[in-house]
C-alpha cells in the first residue's frame, strides 16, 4: 500500500494570496499602467521620474515592456549607422571626447570628407541593412563653415535621394541653419544633453546647457525630428541620470529619438580611468525612458559592444528598439555586422522599415493607434 503525501507544505494559497495583496505595486506598474491609458504627457514630475526609476528592476523591465508592446511593434528595431565625416580637431573641452583638441588621445584633426567618400559609406549602410544615415562633424558649431555647411547639405540631399533617413550632428545651429537642413530634407538633427544640469559643468565648459536646449527648440520649429539623449558612466550620481530623463520627458515634444549612450573611456580623456557601466544601469535607463516617453525610439547606443547577446536582449524587452550598426561610432568600436545579424536571427528581431511621411499625427494620437492594434 502506498501512502500519498502532501508536496506542497508550504503555506496556504490562501495564505500566499493574502501576503501577495500585502504588496503595493511599484512605482514603474503605476505609471506604466497610466501611460498605456493615457499615452504620453510632458507633465512628470521629478519625483515621478525618480520613483520609476528606482522600481525593483525586474518590475521596471516588466512594465517597461508592457508600454513598449502597447507603443510599439515589439519585434523591430532601427537600424541606424553613424559617421565622422569631419574627425578630431574640435574646440570642445567634453571630458569623455577624444576628438576635443584639448587631449592628448592620439585622434589629429582631419579636413571634411569629400562628397563621394560619403556617399560611398552611406551606399555600403544600407547594403548592410541600415536605414538611417548620421553624419558627424567635431564641431562646436556651425558658424564660420558656410562652404563645407553647404557641402553637408549636398549630402542630406543625396542620401535622402537614395531612400534612406537622415541624421546629422554638427554641433551648435543657428535657426536659419536649422530650416536650410530641413529644406534639404534631414529627417533628425542629434544634440545629446549629455547628463543633468547640475552634473553638467563637471563635464563641459565651453558650451552650456541652455545654448543645447536652444538649437533642440531650433530644430524642433524647423520640423526636424529631434534626437537627444545622454550618457551614464561619466562619474555622475544617480539623481543626475533621473535628472536628465526628466528634463527630456518635459520638453514641448519628447524627442523621437533618445540615445541611452554607456560611456566608452578612451585613453587619454580626463574620463579614461572611469568604472564601465553595468546592464542593470543601462536596464534601468532605458525601462524608465520607454515608461515616461512612450512613443520615442530608445536607442542603445555607444557601449553596446561591451554587452553580450542576452544583456542586449534584456535592453530590447525593456523598451529598446534602436540601435547603430557599422564598426565605428564616430571613432570608437562597435559591434560588427555579422555579431549583429545573428542577434536579429537568434533573438527573432525585425529591421524597421524607414518613415518618410510629412505631416505626421500627433504623438497621442500615434500613440492611441499602435495601442489600439497591439
Amino acid at each position: 500500500m502506498f501512502l500519498v503525501r502532501p508536496i506542497f507544505r508550504g503555506p496556504s494559497l490562501w495564505a500566499l494570496h493574502s501576503s501577495h495583496a500585502c504588496f503595493s505595486a511599484s512605482a514603474a506598474a503605476v505609471h506604466a499602467e497610466r501611460t498605456i491609458k493615457e499615452g504620453p504627457r510632458n507633465d512628470w514630475s521629478r519625483d515621478e521620474v525618480k520613483s520609476i526609476y528606482d522600481s525593483p528592476i525586474l518590475d521596471l523591465l516588466f512594465h517597461g515592456a508592457q508600454v513598449h508592446r502597447h507603443a510599439h511593434n515589439f519585434r523591430e528595431v532601427q537600424q541606424c549607422t553613424l559617421l565622422s565625416i569631419k574627425t578630431g580637431g574640435c574646440s570642445e573641452d567634453c571630458s569623455y571626447c577624444p576628438q576635443s583638441s584639448k587631449y592628448n588621445t592620439g585622434i589629429k584633426g582631419q579636413r571634411l570628407m569629400n562628397k563621394d567618400a560619403v556617399l560611398e559609406s552611406a551606399k555600403r549602410a544600407k547594403e548592410a541593412g541600415s536605414t538611417r544615415f548620421c553624419m558627424g562633424a567635431a564641431w562646436r558649431d556651425t558658424l564660420g563653415r558656410k562652404t563645407n555647411f553647404n557641402q553637408i547639405l549636398e549630402y542630406v540631399k543625396d542620401i535622402r535621394e537614395m531612400g534612406m533617413e537622415v541624421c546629422c550632428t554638427l554641433g551648435m545651429l543657428e535657426k536659419q541653419q536649422a530650416l536650410e537642413l530641413k529644406k534639404a530634407g534631414l529627417t533628425a538633427y542629434n544634440h545629446n544633453l549629455d547628463t543633468s544640469r547640475e552634473y553638467y559643468p563637471n563635464i563641459i565648459t565651453t558650451r552650456t546647457y541652455d545654448e543645447r536646449l536652444q538649437t533642440l527648440e531650433f530644430v524642433r520649429d524647423a520640423g526636424i525630428n529631434v534626437c537627444s539623449g545622454g550618457i551614464i558612466g561619466l562619474g555622475e550620481a544617480e539623481e543626475d541620470r533621473v535628472g536628465l530623463l526628466h528634463t527630456l520627458s518635459t520638453l514641448p515634444t519628447h524627442p523621437e529619438s533618445v540615445p541611452i549612450n554607456a560611456l566608452v573611456a578612451v585613453k587619454g580623456t580626463p574620463l579614461e580611468n572611469q568604472k564601465p557601466v553595468e546592464i542593470w544601469e543601462m536596464i534601468r535607463m532605458i525601462g524608465t525612458a520607454r515608461i515616461i516617453m512612450p512613443k520615442s525610439m530608445v536607442r542603445l547606443s555607444a557601449g553596446r559592444v561591451r554587452f553580450s547577446m542576452p544583456e542586449q536582449a534584456l535592453c530590447f524587452l525593456a523598451g529598446a528598439n534602436s540601435i547603430f550598426t557599422g564598426e565605428k561610432l564616430l571613432t570608437t568600436p562597435n559591434n560588427d555586422f555579422d555579431a549583429d545579424q545573428l542577434m536579429f536571427k537568434v533573438l527573432g528581431l525585425l529591421p524597421k522599415a524607414p518613415s518618410f511621411q510629412e505631416g505626421e499625427t500627433s504623438e497621442t494620437e500615434d500613440y492611441k493607434e499602435a495601442a489600439s492594434s497591439s
